[in-house]
């Protein structure tokens, strides 16, 4: 049986899906905030000689961060704390995040995980993981070959005859 595409109807179940998360979230009391798991958003890049990331941390402090590479597996953790000095205070808004947080990342093998190396610098983690050798492109060079040569060659072999 072959259903018709709607898009009206696409359109009323995202929007149905964010209402619910909606309620859910102005349903809480401020009180009950509480810190939460969040993601790191992250920029991956590739260049013939290693891989880049960049990842977005700001507020964190680099002793709560752990940093860990197995198995092609990349591993960011961290917390940033809570600033408790408005305990007596009451929130209207509350956005800033806070809490522990984790990401991992597959990345293809051949990573030299004994160079990697990690900056941070004004919120931002830059990670360099360097490739191996043997995964680096290789340029060959083509080399040609002179007809000049294959030719003279031939004329001296026919002039002995």
């Amino acid at each position: 049986m072959l259903t018709r595409w709607d898009p009206f109807r696409e359109m009323m179940i995202v929007r149905n899906s964010l209402n619910r998360q909606l309620d859910e979230d102005l349903s809480l009391a401020p009180s009950s905030w509480k810190s939460f798991n969040w993601s790191v958003a992250l920029d991956v890049i590739e260049n013939d000689d290693e891989f880049v990331i960049k990842a977005s941390l700001p507020g964190i402090n680099v002793d709560d961060l752990e940093i860990t590479f197995s198995d092609n597996l990349l591993t960011i953790k961290g917390e940033v704390q809570d600033e408790n000095e408005l305990d007596e205070a009451q929130y209207h808004l509350r956005e800033r995040r806070y809490g522990t947080f984790t990401r991992s990342i597959k990345l293809p093998s051949g990573i030299a995980s004994e160079k990697i190396e990690a900056n941070y610098d004004k919120g931002i983690l830059m990670l360099h993981l360097p490739k191996v050798e043997e995964v680096k492109p290789k340029k060959i060079v083509v080399k040609t070959i002179d007809t000049n040569l294959i030719e003279s060659g031939a004329k001296e072999i026919i002039s002995e005859n």
